[in-house]
């Protein structure tokens, strides 16, 4: 079986936490599951916050940051907001310029140029800052390696400060303040924030200095969340305060910049939302034409000017999804005529495919052919390649492995991006492949599902389902809860549903005889074993189905196994 189960605390425990929440023993059970075993806790959980929010003073060089930038309010400096290319860049870049757009005088937004400067802070963007006088520039989302850039930068009169989540090296970037709660020297009690959760709490320091009032800054937690759900970051702690809060404000009064978005989303709006509907659009900015007009998107308060931004962006959304498309069909294509279908990595290439569309699409292989994949195409001369793993499979050590046929690689171990020559092309396809074959476990060649209990139907009663959705929001160590139900068989309605008859509509039965309704997408190949009256069993998270009106509750369908 290749489902594995969330470990479960005492049944004594799990009884005492269920009277005194007067809750569903199920519920208890998801609960403690997520460590969560008294009073209290749960009424935290339930209940995020304002309040539980950090002091963003316990940041080491929060004092220094909040300093330079008084500084720069009192003598009239100039000052650059700069931040990645992605949602959690463009969104810091916007919150962060929105916040001191009345507090400083001179205030640009940067974003770097996906395509000429690449990811993280460019020469280029430093010479940029120069020829506008600017003397202090603000990170975000990067820069915690920028070591070269940080110096260069101060040799001709600028000052750095570093808002940046991702690890960093035994020796930081000489900056006027480093703000990373991954520094081995900070004592901040949350460690995963996101780079526009770090630039919150710089502007809640700010704030606060100022003696302005705190929850003022409500109005740009909308942004804090959708750089949270965009990031995948754990889904606990501060970052669950602050999507918790976010969510309310784009319940009560979302910025005019995603309103255009958000019109077709049902209410209230979920991080299911933020991840598949927002942060597609605001990437694809950056994706197919520059960030900027993203942040420029979210910063505008102007409902005239708002539309024709947004319009603009949804239409290059379109084409990156068309984009991604076809190259997805061209890449499984080459899979298929070079025969590397049994292979145990994906390596394709092709000069014409477009760079900002690579990654997504080493994701979409992954879904058809579940091993490490490299997406390459050619650019300014060399060949350029995004890199997508596995769970388990650490891409970063494999393309060490291979570095002799590469220019350069970076990334972490499911993720990478590198650059090589086309001669180096065949050498590095043949080491990758060779070195996949040698480390992949058996277990590893399909995915693998975590799921929290074992139920029968008479369980998933809507009581149960209101109280899973107070758990939300969801996302990384708090995923909507996943259950499993064994010796399911088909009721007599089973069938295939969608424009290809490729999904599966299931009304079944359960070993004591209760039944229910599902989706699964993508399963119409188990039909006729359903129909059989064959045995199987079922991984799927609860859901609401709405149908000509009425309200139901359904499984949407993770997986299905046969009984052996």
């Amino acid at each position: 079986m290749r489902w594995k189960s969330v470990p479960i605390a005492t049944e004594e425990s799990i009884n005492a936490l269920a009277n005194k929440l007067t809750v569903p023993k199920v519920i208890a059970k998801l609960l403690a599951q997520r460590g969560i075993t008294s009073f209290e806790q749960a009424k935290i959980f339930f209940r995020p916050e304002w309040l539980q929010l950090h002091d963003p003073f316990l940041m080491k060089d929060m004092q220094a940051a909040v300093a330079r930038i008084v500084k720069a309010i009192d003598q009239q400096e100039k000052v650059m907001i700069y931040g990645d290319y992605d949602v959690d860049g463009t969104t810091s870049v916007a919150l962060v310029t929105s916040y001191f757009k009345d507090k400083i005088n001179y205030l640009t937004p940067y974003i770097p140029d996906r395509y000429k400067e690449g990811y993280g802070i460019s020469m280029s963007g430093i010479d940029a800052a120069k020829e506008k006088g600017i003397t202090l520039i603000i990170a975000l989302d990067c820069g915690i390696k920028a070591h070269k850039q940080v110096i260069y930068a101060a040799e001709i009169g600028i000052d750095f400060i570093i808002c940046d989540h991702h690890l960093p090296s035994e020796i930081l970037p000489p900056a006027v303040a480093v703000l990373d709660p991954k520094r081995p020297d900070c004592g901040y009690p949350f460690k995963e924030l996101c780079g526009c959760g770090i630039g919150f709490k710089l502007i809640q320091a700010v704030q606060i200095h100022l003696n302005l009032p705190p929850k003022a800054l409500t109005t740009y937690l909308d942004l804090v969340a959708t750089a949270i759900a965009a990031d995948i970051v754990p889904m606990e702690g501060e970052n669950r305060t602050l999507t918790f809060l976010g969510l309310q404000q784009f319940h009560e009064n979302p910025r005019i910049g995603l309103q255009f978005f958000l019109k077709t989303l049902k209410k209230p709006i979920k991080v299911t939302d933020l991840v598949f509907v927002i942060a597609p659009r605001i990437n694809a900015a950056g994706r197919m034409d520059h960030g900027l007009s993203a942040v420029e998107l979210l910063m505008t308060d102007n409902l005239e000017l708002a539309l024709p931004k947004a319009r603009s962006i949804d239409f290059f959304n379109t084409e990156r999804r068309s984009t991604d498309e076809r190259i997805t069909v061209e890449a499984l294509q080459q899979i298929v005529l070079n025969e590397e279908t049994t292979c145990f990595s994906t390596v394709v290439f092709h000069p014409s495919w477009h760079k900002g569309v690579i990654g997504i699409v080493a994701s979409r292989l992954i879904e058809t052919y579940y091993r490490p994949t490299v997406v390459l195409t050619e650019s300014e001369g060399v060949l350029s390649g995004s890199v997508r793993s596995i769970s388990g499979f650490d891409v970063y050590q494999a393309l060490e492995a291979c570095s002799e046929f590469m220019i350069q690689f970076g990334g972490h171990k499911y993720a990478a991006g590198l650059t090589l020559k086309l001669e180096q092309l065949t050498g590095f396809k043949q080491c990758f492949e060779a070195y996949a074959k040698a480390h992949l476990l058996p277990e590893q060649l399909h995915p693998n599902y975590s799921y929290d209990l074992e139920v029968d139907f008479d369980a998933l009663t809507p009581k149960l389902y209101r109280i899973i959705n107070q758990m939300a929001p969801f996302g990384p160590k708090n995923m909507r809860p996943v259950f499993v139900t064994h010796l399911c068989k088909d009721a007599g309605g089973t069938r295939a549903v969608g424009k290809k008859d490729n999904h599966l509509k299931l009304e079944i039965i359960d070993a004591g005889g209760a039944g229910f309704q599902g989706i699964a997408f993508g399963m119409a190949q188990h039909l006729i074993q359903i129909k059989n009256q064959q045995p199987f069993s079922l991984l799927y998270t609860l859901e609401e189905n709405e149908y000509n009106g009425t309200v139901s509750l359904q499984l949407k369908v993770k997986d299905l196994v046969f009984a052996p």
